[in-house]
């Protein structure tokens, strides 16, 4: 698998030495995934293959319906957090030259089979979504949806994303709304009806077994600003009537369709 090193056993291989180069969320996060990967896959893999990869958000909302990407015939799309790569591999499918990256072995496994399985090429790199082993302008389109840009600190992934981009290049990626965490209690099963969380508090988000992050709307617009990246568009999501998920519980469902619980950001690399 490209990308991935292989164990060399016990104390001193590859990986060992990968984990201790991480910051304390980074290994966090990539335990929580290696651990989880088989069973999230099991119980949301076939929501994700069922809409083609093609699908944005908790409800897939599809790609054809929103427009984010655009036509990716051609063009080097790079997906960071891509979990088993559904979406790449179905970017893969309409033409795109498909890169997933991951912090994740185990997920990144998952990737390997399902896009062999699928027959079409999506290149594969272990890596963190906040040091990318890729060259400067090497990429057309940036993107994840609820990956790296909520497991990653956005202050080191967003400036990643600028450097990777071609001029012009296009960033887009789904998150949480900040309302969602500011209305979401830790130990709840779905959001409720009151702010539980300072608005001006928002950044790094210390779950039982996960570190998530946030950025109030005013400082998500900075940190683009400040890396060359011009605003486009900001889509705050809503189900559709009658929609369902793997991933809440139907509580979640009343609630975002009162107010927005997903976001998706398009903003653009400057220059032509």
């Amino acid at each position: 698998m490209a990308g991935i090193p292989a164990p060399t056993g016990s104390g001193d291989s590859a990986e060992d030495a990968f984990e201790t180069s991480l910051p304390d969320y980074a290994a966090r996060n990539r335990a929580h995934w290696n651990a989880a990967s088989a069973r999230y896959q099991a119980e949301q893999g076939r929501q994700l293959r069922d809409s083609g990869g093609l699908a944005w958000g908790v409800w897939q909302i599809p790609e054809a319906e929103l427009r984010i990407l655009g036509d990716v015939a051609g063009r080097t799309t790079l997906e960071l957090g891509c979990g088993a790569a559904q979406w790449s591999i179905g970017l893969a499918r309409v033409g795109a030259v498909a890169i997933g990256v991951d912090l994740s072995e185990e997920q990144l496994k998952a990737a390997w089979v399902a896009s062999r399985e699928a027959g079409v090429t999506v290149r594969l790199v272990h890596a963190s979504g906040e040091a990318v082993p890729l060259p400067d302008a090497c990429v057309d389109i940036v993107f994840s949806d609820w990956g790296a840009f909520r497991f990653a600190d956005p202050d080191l992934v967003v400036p990643e994303a600028a450097r990777l981009l071609r001029p012009g290049g296009l960033l887009a990626f789904s998150t949480a709304t900040p309302l969602l965490d500011l209305c979401w209690a830790d130990d709840a099963v779905s959001p409720g009806d009151r702010l539980l969380r300072d608005y001006f508090g928002l950044g790094r988000l210390d779950f039982a077994t996960t570190i998530e992050f946030q950025r109030t709307t005013g400082d998500w617009i900075r940190l683009f600003r400040r890396h060359g990246l011009a605003v486009e568009s900001l889509i705050e999501l809503r189900p559709p009537e009658g929609a369902t998920t793997t991933y809440w519980e139907p509580e979640a469902y009343d609630w975002a369709r009162r107010w927005p619980a997903e976001q998706i950001w398009r903003v653009r690399r400057e220059g032509a």
